[in-house]
């Protein structure tokens, strides 16, 4: 499959507009199992020939293939496919070089935004672009740009580690939110868990960026950020405890949580 991917990516590097290709998720960090997709992030610039890419991906499977154009799966996924070939699936992400060139530029100032995006519950943070980059392995990069940027990418900049950990007090607000709406009868149990979800995620956020770690979305972030050294102790299975509660007893939890955490990050 190894060969497949890489002749892949050298082909969709062919296609108007594209720059770059990347293999990102598990595989690029080496952890991924024998059934994981193959995630190819497609790196364009300007004028994008979607329907070549159409093209490409039906002949690739054989059959007819459905490509999202920019925009096609929200504003910051920009677009992509899930392909087929011979029953192993590489789904293709759409990324505009030219935005995560300019979000990079703004991590660089220590600014960060999130925005709402499907398949993202807590939204997408903008660092995840040039996290992105940090962690893929290039395939193809005719002009190299995607592999200076990579290089660059190497270090996680103080002022956007600074910024992350002082954006740490979203969290107590929102458990702050959360504590009417837990002490009502019956409980809004709706928006206890999003407050509580939100706290959460902002923490993990956080603790990566406290321990100058790129996260990239929600899936698996938790676990990550139990593992930092300096976590508080359960933290994974505390979060766990609260979100399943979603009641007056649960959110004084989190708030606890969210002090210790903060407390840790001084």
């Amino acid at each position: 499959m190894n060969n497949t991917i890489e002749d892949m990516a050298a082909r969709l590097t062919r296609v108007r507009g594209v720059r770059a290709v990347a293999l990102g998720g598990s595989r690029a960090r080496g952890a991924h199992r024998p059934d994981s997709d193959w995630d190819l992030g497609v790196y364009y610039r300007g004028d994008l020939d979607v329907a070549a890419l159409t093209a490409l991906a039906s002949e690739a499977t054989g059959g007819r293939v459905e490509v999202a154009g920019p925009g096609g799966w929200g504003p910051w996924v920009n677009g992509g496919a899930w392909l087929s070939v011979d029953g192993v699936q590489v789904d293709w992400i759409l990324r505009d070089l030219d935005r995560v060139e300019r979000v990079w530029a703004e991590c660089l100032a220590g600014r960060f935004e999130t925005g709402i995006q499907p398949g993202h519950p807590l939204g997408f943070w903008s660092p995840a672009y040039p996290g992105e980059v940090a962690l893929c392995k290039v395939l193809a990069d005719p002009a190299g740009e995607l592999t200076r940027l990579r290089q660059q990418t190497q270090k996680y900049p103080e002022p956007l580690r600074r910024a992350l950990v002082d954006a740490a007090w979203e969290a107590e607000f929102s458990v702050v939110a959360a504590t009417k709406s837990a002490r009502a009868c019956p409980v809004d149990t709706l928006h206890v868990s999003l407050c509580l979800s939100r706290a959460f995620g902002v923490l993990v956020q956080a603790l990566h960026a406290h321990h100058r770690v790129w996260c990239l979305n929600e899936k698996g972030a938790l676990a990550a950020a139990a593992a930092f050294p300096g976590a508080p102790v359960d933290f994974a299975a505390r979060v766990s405890a609260s979100l399943a509660g979603l009641d007056a007893a649960a959110v004084e939890s989190a708030g606890e949580l969210v002090r210790e955490v903060r407390a840790g990050l001084d």
